[in-house]
């Protein structure tokens, strides 16, 4: 549709393209509420920004007017808005577009007492602003005391409009004097009542407003969700109306009048009376009406004959009316004119007044950009028939983030730069696994944990240190071709360690294909082969007479390698086809004692590396025959039965979108849910379970006043999400799914909320906690959270102490290398090898510095300084494999002198063998020696560096600063940052791109 901006209202000149700054800290104050919701919102997510902002017009004389900054969220019974919400997701990291382009909505609000001249004008004017946007903005009609959960979202927790408008010269009320005023809480909505004892009722809840107390009467058949939401809206005319001064009391239906408060409640209606019973009234009757389809001509509505409707019933040069009994939508060809665009609008409008339905919603979409709602009301919808949409999206947003002083440059590119996901999950924790064989499970050893078979089953118990107590992820793995029975039964065994440890942990389910980065960095690596030693999977292939394929070390294996890193890679056996290669990726090949390695074109030194990391774990000490895509000799084509095309793109993997957040009900196996838009902290409901959808990931949020059997139903609601698709965005059925519990979340759920981690562990119910808050200014009761001490299946029952948290290598005499060791890292290491004591319930990380420590007198049993030393020495002239990519092993120059130790516990060959722990990372609170260290500039550190600093440690480039550049990008001195929790460290490096 073009549209000259000569046909358009000059008011919506530059409408949407406002320079909005990047962060308000949110209150109740008058002022910044206004500053809100006039220019913009960003919710920081580690590598996800949501810009919002937010424009209002009010019909003046026919025309739009941009009211003053101060007035936004302020609405008057007698006038007409058009209110214009932008958004769009931005990547923080690269600043580029996640959706390419702005998303707009735009709502058109009718005051009860507008005329109808200007709410015709307010309909007309906002297809008019569509049109200057672009013509992809979704409208929607709101009509006072009725509006859309969405428009309500955006004035949280509620707009109260004031009587008068324009043209009655704005006649509301500026009383010098406190006007006593009582308002009914229906759901969202905030109602003014007239101030009688008969405005109340057993069902609602009331807010009585005077001038020196607010009293919030709980009508005895209301929830306690309800009465905690209310509670927002007692804080916000607090605030508002009484500059945050003045007492507050909750009042319950049926109390008697003994209590102070309950006495000078009712005293202002002269005395306590029962109440009438609630009437049936308009709201009460039914809107399920049969939907009907019109088609436009020349500006009427003609009802289209149907027996379903279907999305070719639409044609892309006119315009319809979908009839849906409450909602009413204009669907609006591509194609379509302005003038036809205006006509179906006028339409819909003259539709509800003949139905004698004013409050009926009209929500007018575009083809192509269709909402759910819309779509499902279709008996068939292609999936995802993609629009073309332009650059001049992108060209404003760049515009925006320009004004900011953020570099723009290659936003308008189509090729985003490369991207990895974080884990946002402390990888230096305790891993055990067990493998599942019917209804039993075996506790595997740590040098088979990070292997599993893709007919097998597997249950993992993972404990790492939060920010102030022991945090717990248990969860289940279900391989591809493992049978139902093992999957019922892992599920079942991983739900009562959750329910044994009180519902503490998370609890996660995970399907092999589909793994989050989350489980990837807790393993670091990953193999998974074909086949599987389950008694089921065995009776599976047998009765289907099917090859029994499970890998051993002397058959033929194909590998794909794949990975971020060392700390994120994965061997994925394969068919040991040629179809299989593919040329982003590396493999590993082999047949018997013959071993090759295959280097894809496409791939990185990076991915080659992993390549020899991966190695050692499949077949160690063996010499490997490297392959150069195109290069390949013969004897490699013949292993895989000759040459055939194969592909090289990379696997594409769903990627992380949107969080939505639904509330939900679960009743005998029937799941419903209500999404809540510009969610937050607060909106989570103790009583509760809510739906957070990323697209790649589901997470089940349980309160903790949800009862012990719906909390078990928790996974199932998860996967009834997953099935019923809500949005209708082609969820894959084995997305990861995350139980959540209050009081317990992870970080990597937390990230998603500006979150307050002493909310979730306040005393009672949801209107009890913010009851306390409200009275107390804020400071709630609290449960002080203490360290747990974990429940072992089969493995150690308790775990390290703190100083012993890095994750330790298990050692191997038999093994030349681990993980890309050097060969003369592993004589030190097999040297002080003792099998006893070392942590049985972690696998090996990877190797980046030695810090050797000191060792204690009574260590007879383990060799003199000088022997390791020797054997150090001896091992370097050991010939090497040249395909070997070894890492660098930093040895401190000196050995502090050893202190006696007391307790003889402390001084077993656990403890002993610590003094040669490789460790991930610095401990907690404790800052690595950087006495000695070379500095060298930001510019030089950073990962996207045009001239980087070689010979360095890459997992602490920060470490390289000076103390004064420290100070300046980090906000903080050095001491500071190494006192924060890992994961916040890790938060802001990625920020900066030290990570």
């Amino acid at each position: 549709m073009a549209v000259s901006m000569r046909d358009l209202d000059p008011s919506f000149q530059g409408a949407g393209q406002k320079a909005y700054p990047y962060f308000h800290n949110i209150k109740h104050d008058e002022d910044v509420i206004s500053f809100l919701f006039i220019s913009t919102s960003f919710i920081f997510l580690p590598s996800l920004t949501v810009f919002s902002g937010i424009e209002i017009w009010r019909i003046e004389n026919f025309h739009p007017v941009p009211i003053p900054k101060s007035s936004y969220g302020k609405f008057f019974t007698g006038d007409s808005y058009v209110v214009l919400k932008v958004s769009s997701v931005v990547d923080a990291l690269t600043t580029a577009l996640k959706s390419g382009a702005l998303r707009h909505d735009i709502h058109y609000w009718l005051g009860k007492d507008t005329s109808q001249d200007e709410a015709g004008t307010a309909a007309i004017k906002t297809v008019e602003l569509d049109a200057a946007l672009g013509g992809r903005a979704v409208q929607y009609r709101e009509v006072q005391g009725h509006e859309t959960e969405k428009f309500l979202s955006y004035f949280k927790p509620c707009i109260m409009p004031q009587e008068g408008g324009v043209a009655s010269g704005f006649k509301h009320a500026e009383a010098e004097e406190h006007m006593t005023r009582l308002y009914v809480c229906k759901g969202k909505h905030v109602v003014h009542v007239p101030f009688a004892r008969s405005s109340l009722n057993h069902d609602d809840i009331f807010i009585l407003d005077t001038k020196s107390k607010i009293f919030q009467f709980n009508g005895s058949n209301s929830s306690i969700q309800e009465r905690a939401k209310a509670l927002e809206v007692v804080q916000y005319i607090k605030d508002t109306y009484h500059d945050g001064k003045c007492e507050i009391a909750a009042i319950e239906d049926g109390k008697l009048m003994a209590d102070a408060e309950t006495g000078e409640f009712w005293g202002f209606f002269g005395g306590f009376a029962p109440l009438p019973r609630k009437t049936a009234n308009d709201e009460a009757k039914s809107t399920d009406v049969p939907t009907r389809l019109f088609r436009i001509e020349k500006g009427q509505a003609e009802p289209i004959e149907a027996d379903s409707l279907t999305r070719e019933l639409l044609d892309t040069n006119r315009c319809y009316v979908l009839d849906c009994g409450a909602e009413v939508y204009v669907w609006m060809g591509r194609n379509t004119s302005l003038d036809e665009r205006k006509s179906g609008s006028g339409a819909a409008e003259e539709l509800v007044r003949g139905l004698d339905c004013p409050k009926y919603h009209i929500i007018r979409v575009i083809e192509g950009f269709e909402t759910v709602p819309f779509r499902s009301k279709f008996d068939s919808w292609p999936q995802s028939a993609d629009v073309a949409v332009s650059e001049d999206g992108r060209g404003k947003v760049a515009a925006l983030l320009k004004r900011q002083g953020v570099n723009v440059k290659g936003l308008l590119k189509a090729a985003p730069a490369k991207e990895e996901p974080q884990p946002y999950i402390d990888c230096t924790g305790n891993l055990q696994v067990w493998r599942v064989n019917g209804q039993e499970k075996t506790l595997l050893p740590p040098s088979d944990q990070s292997k599993f078979f893709s007919g097998d089953c597997y249950i993992f118990q993972y404990s790492y240190p939060g920010e102030d107590k022991e945090e717990y992820l248990v969860g289940s793995w279900f391989g591809k071709l493992s049978v139902q029975e093992d999957r019922d039964s892992a599920t079942s065994q991983a739900s009562k360690m959750v329910e044994s440890l009180k519902f503490l942990p998370a609890q996660a389910r995970i399907y092999e294909g589909n793994e989050p980065i989350q489980f990837f960095s807790i393993f670091q690596s990953f193999i998974v082969f074909k086949g599987g030693h389950s008694d089921g999977y065995k009776r599976y292939i047998a009765e289907k007479e099917l090859p029994d394929e499970t890998y051993t070390e002397e058959g033929i294996a194909l590998f794909r390698i794949q990975g971020s890193g060392p700390e994120n890679m994965q061997a994925i056996q394969v068919e040991p086809v040629a179809s299989s290669l593919n040329s982003s990726y590396c493999y590993i090949l082999h047949s018997g004692s013959s071993i090759f390695t295959w280097f894809g074109n496409l791939t990185t030194s990076e991915d080659q590396e992993l390549v020899e990391r991966q190695l050692d774990l499949i077949k160690p000490n063996m010499q490997s025959k490297p392959q150069k895509e195109g290069t390949e000799s013969e004897q490699f084509w013949d292993f895989l039965g000759g040459k055939s095309e194969y592909p090289s793109q990379k696997i594409g993997r769903d990627a992380e979108s949107d969080p939505h957040l639904f509330s939900s009900t679960f009743s005998k196996g029937d799941l419903k849910v209500t999404e809540i838009y510009n969610f937050s902290q607060d909106d989570l409901m103790t009583e509760d379970v809510f739906i957070l959808d990323c697209h790649s990931d589901v997470f089940v949020w349980v309160g903790q006043q949800v009862d012990s059997k719906n909390k078990l139903h928790a996974l199932t609601i998860g996967e009834k999400f997953l099935e019923r698709d809500f949005l209708l965005e082609e969820l894959s059925r084995q997305a990861p799914i995350y139980v959540v519990m209050e009081g317990s979340e992870p970080p990597f759920f937390t990230r998603f909320f500006t979150w307050d981690s002493a909310k979730s562990v306040m005393h009672g119910n949801s209107f009890q906690r913010k009851l306390a808050i409200v009275k107390n200014g804020g400071t709630p009761t609290l449960d002080k959270p203490k360290r747990r001490t974990p429940v072992s299946y089969g493995g150690r029952s308790t775990l390290p102490e703190k100083s012993q948290r890095s994750r330790s290598v298990s050692f191997s005499p038999e093994r030349v290398r681990v993980r890309g060791r050097s060969p003369a890292f592993n004589a030190l290491a097999a040297t002080f090898e003792n099998a006893n004591a070392r942590n049985l319930s972690t696998p090996p990380p990877v190797v980046r510095k030695l810090y050797p420590k000191s060792v204690t007198p009574d260590s007879a049993k383990l060799p003199s300084r000088s022997t390791a030393i020797a054997a150090l020495t001896s091992s370097y002239e050991q010939p090497r494999r040249e395909t070997l990519i070894p890492r660098s092993v930093k040895v401190s120059p000196e050995t502090p002198k050893p202190k006696p130790e007391v307790n003889s516990k402390e001084n077993s060959m656990s403890s002993r063998i610590e003094a040669l722990t490789i460790e991930e990372d610095v401990k907690e609170g404790e800052a690595e020696d950087e006495e000695g260290l070379p500095i060298y500039p930001y510019e030089r550190l950073k990962t996207s560096s045009t001239d980087p600093v070689t010979e360095i440690d890459v997992t602490k480039r920060e470490t390289y600063l000076s103390s004064e550049e420290f100070r300046e990008k980090f906000g903080m001195p050095k001491d500071a940052f190494h006192k924060l929790p890992k994961w916040k460290q890790n938060k802001l490096k990625m920020a900066l791109q030290l990570f």
